[in-house]
């Protein structure tokens, strides 16, 4: 058996991160972000039964500004995507990055008793497993 610690993605998870209503314009949610480090904004459930979404960076790129396309006039919930592939907090980032790689993501919340408490990313996967590596 390895002797090598396991890293979680706890560890590796960005903590703060974005959270809107659907029913909020594109442009504003983007102005009232301040975690867009993590290349995504989390959509709200509309109540108990309903399911988070997620509006990334990239799906603006593509359906707002490649579209030519106002922000202003465009809803979240008009190009977001849900429900959302979603990791457990506790996760060994291994199996992270594998899910990542099968299901072609870059990025995921983190959850934990259904609530969203950060966004993993491969960037952060990544840097996080290099550092562990150099400490070696």
């Amino acid at each position: 058996m390895s002797d090598r610690e396991i890293i979680r993605v706890s560890d590796v998870m960005y903590p703060e991160f974005d959270i809107v209503e659907g029913t909020q314009t594109v442009a504003s949610a983007i102005k009232n972000a301040k975690h867009l480090e993590t290349g995504c904004i989390i959509v709200d459930r509309r109540d108990k039964n309903d399911e988070y979404g997620i509006l990334l960076l990239a799906d603006v790129a593509k359906y707002v500004i490649a579209e030519d396309r106002a922000p202003e006039r465009i809803s979240v919930y008009e190009i977001m995507s849900k429900p959302m592939v979603s990791v457990h907090s506790t996760m060994n980032v291994r199996y992270c990055a594998r899910l990542f790689h099968k299901f072609g993501l870059t990025l995921a919340p983190a959850t934990e008793d259904g609530n969203i408490v950060g966004i993993v990313t491969y960037n952060a996967l990544v840097l996080k497993a290099l550092e562990r590596i150099v400490e070696e």
